[in-house]
């Protein structure tokens, strides 16, 4: 479920907001990678004291924990909404983070590549042709295969006829 921004600013203290708002486009793709990696862990740790209060908050509820404050809480739908809109906001910039890493990585690669083929048209060239026969023109090499005696093609028809006049002598 996608949350607005509007979501976001309810579910939000201001200075959560400030660090969402730069998980959003244009603003994410104009922070540096040292600074979409500071935001990544300020993200994570809020998204995961949230995720701890919400999780106290049902067990209070429950009955399960002792109440951190005056009363038991009542409810912890605020909880989970900031929880969703910190875990959208975790998204989005672990995305960015691999976006990022997939473009250096490519680029690293067509580098590599390129300088291999520099390497490559940069290699002296054999002379051709580098043979045994170079230069005395082509020899034809004796065949190691067993001459045959006649066509296969004849031992074929030879034995059709055989089987042909064996159905006709035995009336079929």
């Amino acid at each position: 479920m996608t949350l607005t921004r509007k979501d976001e600013e309810r579910s939000l203290s201001a200075e959560e907001l400030e660090l969402v708002a730069p998980s959003h486009q244009p603003e994410i793709a104009a922070l540096s990678d040292e600074a979409l990696s500071k935001l990544r862990k300020l993200v994570r740790e809020r998204r995961d004291r949230a995720k701890d209060i919400s999780k106290r908050q049902r067990r209070e509820m429950r009955g399960k924990a002792a109440p951190k404050g005056a009363a038991p809480a009542s409810a912890d739908a605020g909880s989970k909404r900031k929880v969703a809109v910190l875990a959208q906001a975790m998204k989005r910039l672990n995305n960015e983070a691999t976006r990022r890493e997939n473009k250096a990585a490519k680029a690293q690669l067509v580098g590599n590549m390129r300088r291999a083929l520099e390497m490559k048209e940069a290699k002296e060239k054999p002379s051709r042709p580098k043979s045994k026969t170079a230069g005395k023109g082509m020899k034809k090499s004796a065949s190691e295969r067993n001459e045959q005696i006649a066509d296969p093609r004849e031992a074929g028809r030879v034995s059709q006829f055989v089987k042909q006049g064996q159905a006709r002598r035995d009336g079929k």
